[in-house]
């Protein structure tokens, strides 16, 4: 019997996320191998590489996509650069998992969706959440019509550290971090399609710089084209640690999903009773992590996982863009009038 095929990985981008699935893939993937890390940052990617064993360490990005030992590609690097890097990496032939969001505007959306489809490479998108311990749960129901109609809908992300509001470029909070909540929405509504959104937001963490674009607090109302209305949520600073939870409230019932604790263990004493909370993302999330980068491993290797892709990627975009409408206005944005600006 033949041993099973392996992907071999490539990741560019050797920061907080990238260490993270870099880390993920090399031990936590038993089908995935991690050969070569590319970062422009000089030493950045050898540290990653050296750290983990990983074979190869490049700062130019074409030395990586050059490579005919590479089957895929996972991209995390900034979110700016994310576009052009999946038009790279399509041009090499290579699949491609590329974390959120794909692109910063629906006109490099329309180009990552001609490059996937002009090279015909897999591409996927690093919505975790439809990973995350619970959620699959909860679509499930939904699909099996156990709540009905859905008609309201919430999800939340409260993130439990601002170390460096200077940092933040303007909008993020719309585009890097609600636009999980807006894909677990769309998520948990199939079929429905964001037709309004109405954005309020503010800097009530870290006031000082909201004159230089910082948004650090979020409540976002959207209306589906099924009659349902949502809310996402998203807090820069949360004392008791990493947040993201989600529900589904319909004709029949509702179902929730996310979990705070970081284990079953409770604490009762003279004080009360007490629980550990996850405190970031990675601990948070490192089910998920590994459950998506485990799908896209075996979709690249002919072994269909249902994953989200271009379409996932443009409707939570659609939705943050119009966020930021909302917020320049005041005012409800319907979402026809964005696409028509594309």
């Amino acid at each position: 019997m033949s041993e099973p095929r392996t992907l071999n990985i490539g990741l560019i981008g050797a920061g907080r996320i990238g260490s993270s699935h870099a880390e993920l893939i090399t031990r936590a993937v038993p089908n995935a191998r991690l050969v070569a890390i590319a970062d422009p940052v000089e030493g950045a990617a050898a540290r990653l590489a050296a750290e983990l064993g990983v074979a190869a360490a490049y700062t130019d990005i074409a030395d990586l996509l050059a490579d005919p030992v590479i089957d895929a590609v996972v991209i995390t690097a900034p979110a700016r650069f994310h576009t052009t890097l999946v038009e790279q990496v399509a041009a090499a032939g290579k699949a491609i998992f590329c974390e959120k969001p794909a692109g910063m505007t629906l006109e490099e959306i329309d180009r990552i969706r001609q490059a996937v489809e002009a090279h015909g490479v897999l591409f996927r998108i690093g919505f975790n959440r439809r990973f995350a311990d619970g959620f699959p749960q909860a679509r499930a129901m939904i699909d099996a019509g156990r709540i009905g109609t859905p008609q309201l809908l919430r999800s939340t992300t409260r993130d439990p550290g601002l170390a460096n509001p200077a940092a933040v470029a303007p909008w993020t909070i719309f585009l890097e971090t609600l636009i999980h909540d807006f894909d677990t929405l769309n998520f948990l509504n199939p079929g429905a399609r964001a037709v309004q959104v109405y954005a309020a937001a503010d800097a009530l963490v870290a006031p000082e710089y909201k004159d230089s674009g910082l948004l650090d607090t979020a409540v976002v109302t959207i209306r589906y084209d099924n009659g349902a209305i949502a809310t996402a949520e998203a807090s820069f600073s949360t004392a008791y640690g990493y947040d993201t939870r989600a529900e589904a409230f319909g004709s029949a019932g509702m179902v929730t999903a996310g979990e705070l604790a970081a284990s079953s263990m409770r604490y009762y004493g003279s004080e009360g009773i007490g629980i550990d909370t996850v405190r970031a993302d990675t601990q948070s999330m490192r089910t998920a992590y590994t459950a998506e980068l485990q799908a896209f491993t075996d979709t690249t290797l002919g072994h269909p996982v249902d994953g989200p892709g271009v379409d996932a990627a443009e409707d939570a975009l659609r939705i943050a863009l119009g966020c930021i409408e909302s917020c320049r206005t005041g005012a409800p944005v319907a979402l026809d009038v964005v696409e028509a600006a594309r």
